[in-house]
């Protein structure tokens, strides 16, 4: 049940809350679960079971998992260098989330009025009256939704940081349109992120955010320093809670004036969206971020399964929990969008937003429309943070157990003990987020948004894990371990997805976004430099080189030809728990001839 928790915990995150509610609107509400549920089947389950049952088997982490096939253990370090990049700049939504907590417990809500020392003289809340004056005389503005092409906003769990408040600006309300903006908008900039004219003008440090970053790190630290026993009961709670907390909110968010028109909506069916590349495309990158794909950290969880159990069974539960979570959200979010668009006079296209603009700017500004706004918004923020923050612990977990896995075990290193590695990683990863605390900070964070964790990496990472298992390791020889934990093979139709329907999948949408990239810009006015994008393709290489990289190096540092390198360096390193079901003969070759000096042939296993 711990691994449950956990898993339930790392792929059910913010992504689920803000991303795919919008989506489904966007792609013909109800029409858009028949390519997204095609997906889970044919993507989404058959890679998140092999990286359980791959980690279950082995008995170790991200990174010696991949002794099962050792020329491609580049697989392994590749997802170390993504979850850590995740693991860093993740964490500073969590900061504005309790940013946003701790300011929650005021009345009025200090961004729900005008006249503060961040607002400007442009700064108005008086929606309707505005927007009725000007629609009076014209029409008002095109609704305008992100750049469905754009490859940040489909390729990120935590994204779209291109639609920030200037797009919110021309969106949101009329009156935004005319050179005002809602104090919501002008907390979020000026308040909060305190934004800077671009990348190479970092500013000054802000303190409040800084001593936000410091608690949120000492949480994730004293929630994980004792491994996942300890981590394996704190998500009981982090897991559990947000549900609770969502059915009040969808509770009270149906008895909102409006909320029938949002969650119409959302699901709402528009057939033709079925011929349009783009929404198939929309709901493959959704699925691989939902369900945590290529990051390593489902391997390390499943590595502390026991030997027997039916990660195939949980593979199954845990597709059904995730999606069973995106599609009821969807009803919590739209309920109050409705009830925010009628309130303000305007479309639900209007106000229906992602990411961000979802929890940070049109849910607080529709907070502020309700009666006892205070507890909502804390509760509202409180549930964000108690969200992000398993995802978070699971995450820094999975990323400490790979790199106790690489220390070797009579070194100075391997002697560290856990807690003191723990906070390493965590004063490493700190140190970093500091870039993202300044007024520039956004920026940077949007580069590591962008590039580092990106679709296109994760594509990348998941079509290796398939070609690996299927083709070097074997898909029938994989099958038949996994019988051997499970008492049963699964269907041929994982063994299929494996060999060939998930690979064709993944290269079919990493060339499309390939194919569709443009270049960053923020708040679709400041272009990144050319050396922003160079640090950012730096980030995204820095993981996707490490498999071609470490095969390369693997066999031109092996002697024979090349066939004999092939064969040596794919041979498996087994662990001692193999040797219960091993054939004798292939005992024979593991373990030293008679009379030999006793050496253990064997990876140690955590």
């Amino acid at each position: 049940m711990d691994f449950i928790m956990s898993c339930v915990g790392f792929a059910v995150g913010l992504g689920n809350v803000w991303r795919f509610p919008y989506l489904c609107y966007k792609n013909g509400g109800g029409v858009f679960l028949i390519p997204y549920m095609l997906t889970v089947f044919i993507g989404g389950i058959p890679v998140f079971f092999l990286e359980i049952a791959l980690g279950q088997f082995m008995k170790q982490g991200g990174v010696s998992a991949w002794n099962i096939a050792p020329l491609f253990k580049g697989l392994g370090l590749a997802s170390m260098v993504i979850v850590f990049f995740c693991n860093t700049y993740y964490i500073m939504i969590l900061v504005w989330g309790l940013y946003f907590l701790l300011h929650s417990f005021t009345s009025p809500l200090p961004w729900a009025t005008c006249g503060h020392p961040w607002n400007t003289p442009n700064c108005t809340q008086d929606f309707r009256r505005t927007c009725y004056n000007r629609s009076a005389a014209q029409p008002g503005p095109p609704s305008s939704t992100s750049d469905p092409s754009a490859p940040s906003y489909l390729l990120s769990s935590t994204s779209p940081f291109n639609l920030t408040s200037a797009q919110l600006l021309f969106n949101g309300s009329c009156t935004e349109a005319e050179g005002m903006s809602s104090p919501v908008i002008e907390f979020w900039e000026r308040k909060v992120l305190r934004l800077s004219g671009g990348l190479d003008e970092p500013g000054d440090i802000s303190y409040h955010m800084v001593l936000c970053l410091i608690a949120t790190w000492v949480i994730v630290y004293f929630c994980i320093w004792k491994g996942v026993k300890s981590t394996g009961k704190v998500v009981y709670f982090t897991a559990l809670f947000p549900y609770l907390v969502l059915v009040v909110l969808l509770a009270h968010g149906v008895t909102l004036p409006g909320a029938l028109d949002g969650i119409i909506y959302y699901l709402k069916p528009d057939w033709s969206k079925l011929g349009e590349a783009q929404v198939w495309i929309d709901a493959g990158t959704q699925i691989f971020f939902s369900y945590a794909i290529g990051l390593g950290a489902l391997t390390a969880l499943g590595s502390y399964n026991r030997f027997h159990n039916n990660c195939y069974q949980d593979a199954f539960v845990l597709a059904l929990i995730n999606s069973g979570t995106s599609f009821f959200a969807g009803f919590v979010v739209f309920s109050v969008l409705g009830f925010m668009a009628a309130e303000q006079g305007v479309d639900i296209s209007k106000v229906a937003e992602s990411g961000p603009g979802l929890v940070f700017i049109a849910y607080p500004k529709a907070v502020t429309l309700m009666p006892l706004a205070p507890f909502w918004a804390a509760l509202f923020f409180f549930m964000l943070l108690v969200l992000g923050l398993d995802s978070q612990f699971v995450g820094v977990e999975g990323f400490i157990t790979g790199i106790i896995d690489m220390l070797p075990p009579k070194s100075v290193l391997g002697n560290l003990r856990r807690e003191v590695v723990v906070a390493i990683c965590c004063v490493t990863c700190f140190i970093i987020d500091m870039s993202m605390v300044t007024e520039g900070g956004m920026y940077v964070f949007q580069l590591f948004d962008y590039y580092s964790a990106s679709g296109i990496t994760l594509l990348w990472q998941a079509f290796w894990e398939c070609v690996v298992v299927a083709w070097v390791y074997g898909a029938d020889r994989f099958m038949d371990d996994v019988a051997r934990m499970i008492g049963y093979r699964p269907l041929p139709y994982m063994k299929w997805c494996w060999s060939y329907i998930t690979p064709l999948v993944c290269v079919g949408v990493f060339l499309f976004h390939v194919v569709n990239y443009k270049p960053l810009t923020y708040n679709m006015m400041y272009t990144y430099p050319w050396w922003g994008e160079a640090l950012g393709w730096g980030l995204a290489l820095s993981s996707m080189l490490c498999i071609p990289v470490t095969v390369f190096y693997k066999l031109l540092r092996c002697k024979g030809s090349f066939r004999e390198r092939w064969q040596h360096l794919n041979t498996p390193i087994w662990g001692r728990h193999h040797l219960e079901y091993l054939a004798p003969e292939s005992e024979a070759k593991l373990l030293p001839p008679a009379g030999a000096k006793s050496t253990l042939l064997f990876e140690s296993v955590i």
